[in-house]
């Protein structure tokens, strides 16, 4: 039985939550209407795993949260509001320790339950065997060990003035970039994309383009938080965007994100989602576009914490075409699926832990 304590100051939602969870038989249920109920329940209960909601009086869920990690550390899934204002806050709890989110319930509840319902199991299922690694929130701590929170680092120098090697001494800039990187994350990918680009230099050479598995309203305030920190440029692709150095592409949520050919060069493209890729945006789907415009030779994949098997077929089709591949290593991340699955079929390179990812394709894109 996977232990759940509900968290929550509507008695609707708890009641249906727990009704829920429940029916399926191997929960058992506790309820908390607020954080100081629910850290109590924390230490009588000792849950497997958390549902939280935000608003809540007394104590809010991210104090609360930020309790839990602290006092008794274990997987906690926030329940978030489809809004980018729920957004933001959802991504500050995902950096404190939270390893997922799922849809709070609103309009005619009863029908959003049974909409729902499937998912929100599955996702709580699955943040039960989550792994709560060392690393999160590294990138936080070495921050306030310097001194609080640093400003967005500049830029040493002016991508067109950086020779990358092995382009022939090309600018990087107005040419095609020499290579790329393409990165594939879901379950915990937020706090682990923030340390593997936090990791990369400025002068980092090739372009990243980033499948992350989200809804619509989460990847705006993703890619401008990722801004914030990192030395790249990291920008949502919301409408067809030149690819270039220096720079990050964040695919939208809800859809999927390709590469295509136009006379200015590669691009970054926006495209509806399709039915036959399961998880959106797609690392598959991005994967296989780009392994038809770019020399494989030219690709370096990276597959980090996330459940199923998203990217894992065509990342291992780009190292089978002479590309190179990075697989998060199971000790770091949250959930192993995408990238063990990676491993599991032959297609990783490197198996590498989520702090050493970014020096890891530092030394792969010098080496080419």
């Amino acid at each position: 039985m996977i232990r759940l304590l509900i968290v929550d100051d509507s008695a609707l939602i708890r009641r249906l939550l727990g009704d829920l969870f429940t029916a399926t038989g191997d929960f058992e249920v506790a309820l908390a209407r607020d954080g100081v109920e629910a850290l109590a329940q924390v230490r009588e209960f000792k849950p497997d795993v958390v549902t939280l909601d935000v608003n809540m009086p007394q104590m809010d869920g991210l104090t609360c949260l930020d309790q839990i990690m602290v006092e008794r550390p274990c997987p906690v899934v926030m329940v978030s509001s489809l809004t980018e204002a729920g957004a933001e806050v959802t991504l500050e709890a995902l950096a404190l320790g939270a390893v997922d989110f799922i849809q709070k319930p609103d309009g005619a509840i009863s029908l959003k339950m049974d909409q729902l319902g499937p998912s929100l199991v599955e996702k709580v299922r699955v943040a039960a065997t989550a792994r709560l690694r060392r690393s999160h929130r590294l990138t936080e701590r070495v921050r306030r060990q310097g001194g609080g929170l640093a400003a967005k680092p500049t830029r040493v120098r002016a991508l067109t003035d950086v020779a990358v090697e092995g382009s022939e001494g090309a600018a990087v800039g107005k040419r095609a970039p020499p290579g790329l990187v393409i990165v594939g994350c879901s379950t915990g990918g937020p706090p682990a994309l923030d340390a593997l680009l936090t990791g990369l230099p400025a002068a980092f050479p090739w372009p990243v383009l980033v499948a992350q598995h989200m809804p619509a309203s989460f990847t705006g305030p993703l890619a401008r938080r990722l801004d914030g920190l990192c030395a790249l440029t990291v920008r949502e692709v919301t409408r067809p965007t030149r690819i270039e150095a220096g720079h990050v592409y964040i695919g939208k949520g809800d859809a999927d994100l390709v590469m295509g050919m136009r006379p200015a060069g590669l691009m970054a493209l926006p495209v509806p989602a399709k039915a036959e890729y399961r998880w959106h945006p797609s690392v598959d789907r991005l994967v296989e576009s780009a392994l038809g415009l770019v020399d494989p030779r030219r690709l370096v994949g990276v597959l980090m914490t996330g459940m199923g098997y998203d990217g894992a077929e065509f990342m291992t089709r780009m190292r089978d075409g002479g590309g190179r591949t990075i697989a998060e290593a199971e000790e770091t991340a949250v959930v192993w699926g995408m990238p063990g699955e990676l491993v599991r079929r032959g297609g990783a390179d490197c198996v590498t832990p989520l702090d050493q990812i970014a020096g890891q394709l530092v030394r792969l894109v010098e080496g080419r």
